[in-house]
């Protein structure tokens, strides 16, 4: 898209001047008359207010009361606030059927329903706000293209439920999915599960997608301190949104934008955090994706140099102990980013949608209370280095995404076990057809292929289920949700549906993944990979019409972040 730059960068009302200043201008006013703009509004920066609140999903059933509160504080400031909505969609209720295919797409969809009503209305600035996975790098993919004043709140991480007196939440669902299918419970424990793992609003309550983005853009500097941890339904995450509408206001006074924000150098960071958390392979799409946006150079490599020197500190869910409302509790991320400052593995001095540094903002905040058990000592990690592994070799030449906890090991060696779509693997595993030392791959499930590349919670919940996640690998073209654990690599690139060598897998070739080395192999002669290749023809389209069709036509590689916008 065309980037407009006003020329003067301090005008508070650089863009919405051309609608509400010119005599000839007067049908525009006419029009923002009709929707509460006033005579003094015109003299106001317009600042518009998005979110992606529904009914849709309990991750941003709350956001239209965060709406309201960035009004009032826009308006506050001495802005002139607009309201409009963008979609959402529910991973969770989507996980494992076809509708989950439009998962990934639908980020897509918000930057470019943001980016348009942004362009179209002459916003002078935005405050985005968004509570589930998708909806939030889709916001911050137009913040970036749009490079106008703005803010990102997150709408907050739900409350665990609790079953039986331990906290349960989306995972331990999908998880009792499968413990039943191998017969530890009942249909009536899977049921109570079922009804108390969700009580209310907020996002997903581990270090899953949602907690990890809004981490990652809080480090980025596009969120208010403290955003990212803050309970859904609290005076806190009210009071967030309140000062983000101020905030952008003030942006605009100084003329910040987020291309002083979004440099290599933040993005960086943003990795180094995610990282320390134990945090959402999503991530690494995502940022990519993001720093795509923003004209930022970023490839998978430097996720791995980072996640080389960035130990694992958080214990904190799917493969740790703790739920975010644990974390917020014991003040958020505010002490580990101090840690990680002064530890050097961040960079402080980088600037903010505050006006101060990531280091001035985190002036005044207290280290963690003694004796808690979330976030590890420096000298004491859970993992000395990065959880999130970049793969390489003959499997994914041009690179794969491992999730390795440590608990599963680091290397696994096994047989293929092949499926051509995500409800074949599921149906096999929660078939007992799935045994100990077989090696998942679950192919053209890419962004071109699926096409969505969706996430394999569901059959990677149902091996843990059924007791096998030290015994099995899973690797695949497609993604995974951050409630994921297990010996999982996703994201092989290039996909199944582009040609890409995990096309040519067969049932019982040998695959070895080995974190320590970062490789991937299919254990086959070259020779008779060359042979399968020339026999190998490409899947007819899955869609020729709608979104899934315009998406499979223009998505690029996962290793490039799956963005679409690249002419």
């Amino acid at each position: 898209m065309s980037r407009f730059q006003p020329s003067r960068r301090s005008d508070v009302r650089a863009w919405s001047r051309a609608i509400t200043d010119p005599i000839e201008r007067a049908p525009s006013r006419a029009m923002l008359r009709a929707v509460g703009c006033s005579r003094a509004d015109f003299r106001r920066p317009l600042i518009g207010v998005v979110s992606s609140w529904s009914e849709v999903t309990p991750c941003n059933v709350h956001l239209d009361r965060l709406s309201r509160a960035t009004r009032r504080g826009v308006e506050a400031a001495g802005g002139k606030a607009l309201q409009f909505a963008t979609i959402t969609v529910s991973d969770g209720i989507s996980m494992g059927t076809e509708g989950m295919k439009y998962s990934l797409v639908s980020r897509e969809v918000i930057a470019d329903s943001i980016e348009t009503v942004v362009g179209a209305a002459h916003f002078d600035g935005l405050v985005a706000i968004g509570g589930c996975d998708k909806n939030m790098p889709g916001a911050m993919l137009a913040i970036a293209r749009l490079n106008r004043p703005a803010v990102f709140v997150y709408g907050g991480t739900i409350l665990p439920g609790r079953c039986g007196g331990h906290p349960v939440d989306i995972v331990s669902v999908f998880e009792a999915v499968g413990r039943h299918a191998r017969g530890e419970i009942s249909a009536r424990q899977l049921r109570e599960i079922e009804e108390t793992a969700i009580p209310g609003p907020g996002a997903c309550g581990g270090m899953y997608t949602a907690n990890t983005m809004a981490s990652a853009i809080e480090v980025l500097g596009m969120s208010l301190p403290g955003s990212s941890a803050q309970t859904a339904v609290s005076t806190a995450k009210r009071l967030d949104a309140e000062a983000a509408g101020r905030a952008v206001v003030q942006m605009a006074r100084r003329g910040l934008r987020p291309s002083d924000i979004l440099t290599r150098e933040a993005f960086l960071n943003a990795i180094a955090v995610v990282m320390a958390l134990g945090g959402s392979t999503n991530a690494v799409l995502h940022l990519l994706a993001m720093a795509d946006a923003a004209g930022v150079e970023l490839s998978l490599d430097d996720f791995r140099s980072v996640g080389r020197r960035t130990p694992v500190l958080a214990d904190l869910k799917p493969s740790g102990r703790h739920h975010m409302a644990d974390l917020v509790r014991i003040g958020g991320i505010g002490p580990l980013l101090v840690t990680m400052i002064d530890a050097g593995l961040i960079n402080g001095d980088l600037p903010t949608v505050t006006g101060r540094t990531l280091k001035g903002n985190l002036r005044g905040v207290r280290p963690y209370p003694k004796g808690q058990t979330i976030i590890r000592p420096l000298d004491n990690p859970i993992r000395p280095s990065g959880h999130i592994v970049i793969l390489r070799g003959n499997l994914a030449p041009e690179g794969a995404v491992a999730k390795i906890s440590g608990q599963e090991g680091e290397r696994f060696s096994g047989c293929a076990i092949v499926f051509e779509s995500e409800e074949e693997a599921l149906a096999a595993i929660l078939a007992g057809r799935v045994r100990a030392g077989h090696v998942v791959v679950i192919r053209y499930e890419g962004p071109r292929g699926g096409p969505g590349m969706r996430e394999m919670l569901a059959p990677t919940s149902a091996i843990m289920g059924r007791g096998l996640g030290r015994e099995v690998a899973l690797i695949t073209d497609g993604r995974f949700s951050g409630g994921s654990h297990g010996f999982v690599v996703g994201h092989v690139s290039p996909e199944a549906a582009c040609g890409g060598p995990i096309a040519l897998v067969r049932d019982g070739d040998r695959i070895t993944v080995d974190a320590r080395s970062e490789t991937i192999t299919l254990e086959v002669p070259e020779e008779e990979l060359a042979a399968r290749r020339a026999e190998w023809r490409p899947p007819p389209p899955r869609y020729r019409r709608g979104v899934l069709a315009k998406y499979a036509h223009t998505v690029r590689s996962a290793s490039e972040g799956a963005v679409t916008d690249r002419v």
